[in-house]
Formats: structure tokens, sequence, C-alpha cells
């Protein structure tokens, strides 16, 4: 199942909607019509747990003869926003967890050059997170070295605390897309939330794709464009420590809670680490895509 937090209009309040063949069914409006209660907001929705997952995927099955009027828009009439417009907490960043990015790193931004025997957690802010097609800010007085890395964004369902790695995927609501923008000369004392947590950083969406549609997250390609210019092509297998290692070893300290979103890390072609470094100036569109979630495409704006 498709996911999405819309706007039917420019002055309409977000929606939750399920996505199919190029409509959105709007989730509340076709319970109430059905005579079954479901949320109106993404966040309330995986709060809801699964029967109301499952109570929609059977109103989602009857097709668009069972929706009635009114329930269904055309995808390309509706403002898609970030799937959790505004995330509960700060996203669990992971630095540093493909192998070819610790090498590059090493070279371009002085990190170890060993592979790191644990996840390395920071965190981004729920104000940095924006939709699909808004604006990337580019403030030249803070930063002249704007970076950008794709990710696979990983959205918890159900309470996870000191989980196991074969539990772990049992507490995914869903997958989603994230670009991590970094801005590279803004790192202090080797702390890197205010690098990677100013405002707009977080480019989500443009849908979650529900856990049962990608029972193996281990296999997906990602990949970014600057300008229509490939930088970065993998797939999520090279992962350092696999999506169930990273919510096994964050739920040992810290309890994972419906709507948490962990950004799972980036591979290889980050700007700062090509040679010479490259990184996004206003006027440059970056664009970043999941396999079989989607993708997203975010102009660089001068504030």
């Amino acid at each position: 199942m498709r996911l999405a937090t819309y706007r039917p209009t420019l002055t309409d309040a977000a929606r939750l909607g399920a996505v199919r063949d190029q409509l959105v069914v709007d989730v509340a409006r076709l319970g109430e019509a059905k005579g079954v209660a479901l949320p109106s907001s993404m966040q309330a929705f995986i709060e809801a747990g699964p029967l109301a997952l499952e109570a929609l995927a059977k109103l989602l099955d009857a097709g668009p003869a069972g929706w009635p009027v009114g329930t269904a828009v055309p995808l390309a009439n509706v403002q898609l926003l970030a799937p959790i417009p505004r995330p509960r907490k700060n996203i669990f960043g992971i630095g540093l967890n493909y192998v070819e990015h610790v090498a590059e790193s090493s070279r371009a931004l002085d990190t170890a050059k060993d592979l790191p025997k644990q996840p390395i957690i920071f965190s981004k802010p729920p104000t940095c997170v924006i939709g699909p097609g808004e604006a990337i800010q580019h403030d030249a007085a803070i930063t002249r070295q704007l970076d950008w890395e794709v990710e696979l964004a990983v959205i918890i369902g159900t309470t996870a605390r000191r989980v196991s790695v074969a539990q772990a995927l049992s507490h995914v609501f869903g997958y989603s897309v994230m670009i991590d923008i970094s801005a590279r000369d803004c790192r202090r004392a080797g702390q890197w939330i205010y690098s990677k947590g100013q405002d707009t950083y977080a480019p989500f969406g443009p849908v979650i794709v529900t856990a049962d549609a990608i029972p193996d997250p281990q296999i997906l390609d990602l990949s970014l464009t600057v300008n229509g210019i490939e930088k970065q092509s993998s797939n999520t297998r090279y992962m350092l420590f696999k999506v169930a290692d990273l919510i096994a070893d964050i739920s040992q300290g810290m309890t994972l809670e419906p709507g948490d979103v962990i950004a799972t890390g980036t591979p290889s072609g980050v700007g700062a680490g090509r040679n010479p470094p490259e990184f996004l100036w206003p006027g440059d569109v970056v664009e970043a895509e999941v396999a079989g979630i989607g993708r997203l495409r975010h102009p660089i704006v001068k504030i």
C-alpha cells in the first residue's frame, strides 16, 4: 500500500490518502462512507496499528467502483506533503553506513578510515522536514558546501524497546525516501546536528510504502542526480548495518515509537567526496529515488 499526506487545494488542511492508479483516495472519508472509523493523518493512522491497515486494505480492494463519489481525486490535482509533515521527535540519522562512503568520507571529511564497529547515530530535528517539490534553502552566510545524500527512510510502526535483530523488521510500518542535506562546513567539534539539521535539510516522501509491499528492504536500488547528472547509484544491499541491525541497535538504549523515522545512510558519490568537490548552489535541482517507493525533486534557492 502507498500512503501519502496531501492537500486537495493549497488552502485545505493536510489529509491522509492512499495512492492507487494515479488517484488519491481520502482514507478518513472512505472509511466514513463505509461506516469504518479511520484516521485523517499519517501519524494517527500509524498509531492505530495493524487493524486500521487491514480495514483500509479491504476498503481499497473494492476498487474505484466501490469508492463513493468524492473520496478519490487525481494525484496530479493535489499537493503532496512530507508523509509525516512534522515528526514528533528527531529523525534518527545514520552516518557512514555504506563501505565506499566510509572511504570517500575519510579522504574528504577527515572521518576515520576504519569501518564503524557500531552504527554512527546523529539526529535531524522535525523542523528540517520538507515535502515533495519544496525548495531547499541555501544561505551563503552559513555554508558554501551544501551537499546531497540519498537515503532509504524507515518508519517505525510499533514500539520497539530492546528488540533483537530477528524481531526488528516486525516493528516497521513502511519505507520512504529522504535526502539528507548536509552543510559540510558547519560541523562543530565533530558534531553533525548543525550541519545536517538546518531548516529544509530533510526532504521526505513522496509516499510511505507499507512494509508488506517491501518484505526485504536490502534489495532496493537508490540513486541521486543533480541537474539531471547522476551522482549516486547503489543498492541497499551494500549497507554496513542493515535495517534490522539499526532498529535493534537503537532500541537497546532509546525506545522507538510509532512514527519515528530512521534515515539509514547514504552510498558513495556525495559532493564532498568528488574530485574536485562539488556542492549545491541556487538554481540547481536535486532528484533522489528509491526503486519501488518513488522520486523526490527539489530546487535549491537562495535565502
